[in-house]
């Protein structure tokens, strides 16, 4: 199983803003003052497009597809929580916190897919767990060991620990569960999504081991890490805050391997760990500020990548 691809999923926005019904669990979302909704989308369009520019030129096939005005999906910018794409042809459509986010889900998404030449074979559905009040957010709250077989996953209130297995069964991963907290006015909380505190990469992890208060659950996961020969590349709390965990590393021309991050997380970074990231691939950072202050999510968040087989 290969752990990094040349194709990925974005989704331009028309109305981006910051979304009210994801902010009381996402503590990293803020209200920008002074700003109209139309400058607030124009600003995080503009992120979008130089974003999406970094991308391709050096070589990443990016698929954008244009949101839609109705429904209002304030947060359609990032997909991957709603849908991942498998090296063996299926779909997973995965059970979404926010009800104003389960729209997001679009059936034309996996149409364009299959014309632009992917395979899809079989789609799984778990969607069904949101009567229950069940979730689970795709690779924001699952982070995928593809080539060694492990999911890793931080609990909250958009990853349920008994879905979470379900799902592993149903693809054979072995689950590797934890929690992980930041500091919400002096008091320590539940961080949304696994995948701000923590990046895998093909051949280094990207951890913030301050997040995980448990000394057993800390070690376990920097054990599992270490026993897959990646080396580990710790970032602090206050790294996190800058989006630090949320990068993806992804494929360019000549399978060359990049590492994508936003400019916040960039620059909070030290000289040491860019060398400890720049022997293992190249940096490409661009500016997201609007969309991380608005969404609480970054450069990874953004992303959703593609593994279905070529048709």
């Amino acid at each position: 199983m290969k752990q990094t691809t040349n194709s990925i999923l974005m989704i331009r926005p028309v109305a981006f803003r910051m979304n009210e019904q994801t902010a009381v669990n996402n503590y990293y979302q803020k209200v920008l003052d002074g700003l109209s909704p139309e400058t607030v989308n124009a600003k995080a369009q503009a992120e979008f497009d130089a974003f999406v520019n970094k991308l391709r030129k050096v070589g990443v096939n990016v698929i954008v597809v244009e949101d839609t005005l109705e429904p209002n999906t304030p947060d359609s910018i990032f997909p991957n929580n709603w849908i991942s794409f498998h090296e063996n042809g299926d779909v997973v459509l995965y059970p979404m916190f926010a009800e104003n986010r389960r729209a997001e889900r679009r059936e034309d998404i996996l149409d364009i897919l299959e014309d632009e030449g992917f395979e899809i074979n079989e789609i799984m559905d778990y969607t069904l767990a949101e009567e229950d009040n069940v979730f689970l957010e795709g690779t924001g709250s699952l982070l995928l060991d593809r080539e060694n077989g492990k999911a890793y996953c931080a609990l909250s209130p958009r990853a349920d620990e008994e879905l979470m297995i379900e799902f592993c069964e149903d693809f054979e991963f072995t689950p590797v569960i934890f929690e992980a907290f930041q500091t919400v006015n002096g008091e320590r909380k539940l961080i949304y999504h696994t995948n701000v505190m923590m990046t895998l990469g093909d051949t280094f992890a990207v951890v913030c081991a301050d997040c995980i208060d448990d000394k057993k659950e800390r070690k376990m996961v920097l054990d599992s890490l270490r026993g897959d020969d990646k080396e580990i590349i710790l970032i602090t709390e206050d790294q996190v805050n800058n989006f630090a965990g949320n990068m993806l590393e992804v494929k360019g021309k000549n399978d060359e391997r990049f590492l994508v991050m936003s400019e916040s997380a960039f620059k909070s970074l030290t000289k040491k760990q860019i060398a400890q990231l720049e022997a293992h691939v190249e940096i490409i950072h661009s500016s997201l500020d609007t969309i991380e202050a608005c969404g609480g999510g970054s450069a990874r968040c953004m992303m959703a990548e593609i593994f279905l087989p070529k048709a």
